[in-house]
């Protein structure tokens, strides 16, 4: 599939599939993927991670109003200041994204939305199984691709909730792993 997109992309920039294939596997290579202790969650890093929040929320959580997602803000900063692992992916030493995993679960995961859909939100939850053992995530109920990702990463939903954890009326659905092995979900 790589070479096939490397291949539609040789006709975009007159570059080889080769030549493409090279480029995308050295930006692999500039990302990174840092743990950050709760001592190190600075205000600066704090504000960078609510701004990767709030555009992931917007481009995905259709079903929030703005004044929804400006009175969440509070909740979202408190979670990333509290949350017992904190993984931040950074593209050039820059953050992109970032996820919460405490007690087994997946509490967070939010990428920059031109980040979607490039495989680092698998390559988190592949890590969180490998490091942290995860068994759990919860889904909004009106986030289908989340979802989707969730449910191709091997979670089934097993408890649906009629409020969120901080009791705002957005459904919940509880997810567990059910699988050892991921799909090759992309």
């Amino acid at each position: 599939m790589v070479l096939h997109v490397c291949s539609y992309l040789r006709d975009a920039w007159g570059r080889s599939a080769e030549q493409i294939f090279h480029i995308f596997a050295k930006k692999q290579e500039m990302m990174n993927i840092a743990v950050i202790d709760k001592d190190k969650r600075g205000q600066m890093l704090i504000g960078e991670l609510l701004k990767i929040w709030e555009a992931s929320v917007r481009a995905s959580h259709h079903f929030l109003t703005d004044t929804d997602i400006v009175r969440l803000i509070p909740q979202a900063e408190g979670a990333l200041r509290n949350i017992e692992t904190l993984w931040v992916v950074e593209d050039n030493r820059c953050p992109i994204g970032f996820m919460g995993v405490q007690e087994r679960k997946i509490e967070m995961l939010f990428l920059r939305p031109d980040y979607f859909r490039k495989g680092l939100g698998k390559k988190l939850v592949e890590r969180a199984f490998r490091d942290m053992n995860v068994e759990y995530v919860d889904v909004n109920e009106q986030n289908p691709y989340a979802l989707r990702f969730y449910e191709c990463m091997g979670f089934k939903v097993f408890k649906r909730n009629e409020c969120d954890g901080e009791g705002n009326p957005f459904p919940i659905l509880e997810m567990k792993r059910s699988i050892q092995s991921t799909s090759s979900y992309g």
